[in-house]
């Protein structure tokens, strides 16, 4: 394990930037924020990370109590990585950090790797109300889970549980949206959004 590297300076933000400032730390946080994820699933999805950072980073992450490892029952029976209650605080950071991020997205560049679910926090930022989103983008399928605080803010693929809503949406519409060029009330009133169920976030965007 790393020792750890600080700033020296008795200022909130640099104590936060001692624990999380390092490369590719918070990007670890944005896929723990799907729930429990097995090593080789957060190293196939951070393109570009080797696995000597992974493995170091994660283990800081353990040290300073971001993160924890444990091990699933069977037949599972494979180590997973998780985000403690104080790893969880780390969303409205993240948050604040896609918003203003945002314009950063004008052009995407030909080394740049996309990933559906890499959409699902801006997508969080533009929902209101509580429930379960299923969203369907040319890359694949990912839901979120909006209001949620103590558990996955998202997660890969088809919902667990019956969706209150469902968004059918291109890439081009979703990355507006995480442009914060369109607002999703303005392309589902647009047509650029497909939405699906009865439930009450559903029902707000149709109305909206």
């Amino acid at each position: 394990m790393s020792p750890r590297r600080s700033y020296d300076q008795y200022c909130s933000a640099a104590r936060a930037l001692d624990v999380v400032g390092d490369r590719w730390t918070l990007l670890i946080v944005r896929e723990l924020l799907a729930g429990p994820r097995r090593y080789t699933d957060l190293h196939a999805d951070l393109p570009g990370v080797s696995t000597d950072v992974l493995a170091s980073r994660l283990k800081d992450m353990e040290r300073d109590g971001i993160a924890g490892r444990r091990k699933l029952p069977p037949p599972g029976a494979a180590y997973v990585y998780e985000l403690t209650p104080r790893g969880r605080e780390l969303l409205p950071v993240l948050q604040a950090l896609g918003t203003w991020g945002e314009r950063e997205l004008q052009d995407r560049r030909p080394t740049d790797a996309v990933r559906a679910h890499w959409f699902a926090l801006p997508l969080t930022r533009a929902l209101e109300g509580e429930g379960v989103v299923q969203v369907h983008l040319d890359e694949g399928e990912f839901h979120l889970y909006v209001g949620e605080q103590d558990g996955p803010v998202y997660g890969d693929g088809v919902a667990p549980v019956e969706a209150d809503a469902g968004l059918v949406l291109d890439t081009e519409t979703c990355t507006a949206i995480a442009q914060g060029e369109l607002t999703l009330q303005d392309a589902v009133r647009a047509g650029r959004v497909e939405v699906s169920g009865e439930g009450t976030i559903a029902k707000a965007l149709r109305e909206a």
